[in-house]
């Protein structure tokens, strides 16, 4: 799986656990456990059977709009972002509970990501992870991810002075997620490509080295977050620090493979 579709993965819908026996009889039930097993169209059914029964309709349009999403990612088909939008926009977040609502805003932020409104989803994603609500540690890492990924594509078209100010916003962020979360692997990861964004190489040397030694916090994540750091060096800061010391990239490339060892 690249790195881009890991950052796009879900996040998983709340819920207290269903055994197999008490999702058979509950389609609300029934359809968060096949959206977390990411079986989609199954979800969206049992979600359809579900909001028959008025008083669960809108966690059930939720259950719904983020497997469209999660198809939409897939497929690209554009009626499975019309029908997660539609979904999202005739439940009312009100009669949600907090789990539920905090599910509700990612993915409102995730359906602008997915539409390529990358400032306003990272304004969404920035309200989500200020407000506490993610309890599951994995669910914070993603929302970290797709908040730094937004942002990111977001700066890419402005400015040098704008794109400056968002990266050094990426950068002061993620050291923060580190030093409460030292193994939240997004914040790993983007240390280090924030600091080669603004030009910072020796500093996003030093953060590539730091997360490859942190990595084995990041429990089952570890061997991806790798990975991703070595693609990171490789492929930009070695030929990018190669050109500013000017040396060639098959010394600092050979440097940083005597570290791994």
């Amino acid at each position: 799986m690249t790195r881009l579709a890991r950052v796009l993965a879900c996040v998983a819908i709340a819920g207290v656990p269903a055994s197999l026996a008490r999702a058979a009889d509950d389609p609300l039930a029934k359809a968060r456990q096949l959206y977390n097993q990411r079986q989609y169209e199954a979800a969206i059914n049992a979600a359809e059977q579900a909001r028959l029964t008025p008083q669960r309709a809108d966690a059930a349009d939720l259950v719904a709009a983020r497997a469209y999403l999660e198809r939409f990612r897939m497929s690209v088909a554009s009626d499975d972002l019309t029908n997660a939008r539609d979904r999202l926009a005739r439940l009312d977040p009100q009669r949600l509970a907090p789990r539920e609502r905090a599910e509700y805003i990612i993915g409102l932020g995730e359906a602008l990501y997915l539409d390529g409104a990358y400032g306003a989803a990272a304004n969404v994603f920035d309200s989500i992870l200020n407000s506490g609500d993610l309890q599951a540690a994995g669910g914070r890492e993603r929302v970290v991810d797709w908040w730094a990924d937004a942002l990111d594509r977001d700066a890419r078209p402005r400015p040098d002075i704008d794109r400056q100010n968002v990266y050094h916003r990426i950068r002061t962020r993620m050291e923060e997620e580190i030093a409460v979360r030292p193994g939240n692997g997004a914040a790993l990861y983007w240390l280090a490509s924030a600091a080669r964004a603004q030009g910072d190489l020796q500093a996003a040397w030093d953060a590539v080295q730091a997360g490859w030694v942190r990595a084995p916090l990041a429990g089952d994540r570890a061997t991806a977050l790798r990975e991703d750091l070595d693609r990171l060096m490789l492929r930009g800061i070695v030929p990018e620090r190669a050109r500013t010391v000017g040396q060639p990239p098959q010394t600092l490339q050979a440097d940083w493979e005597r570290f791994k060892e």
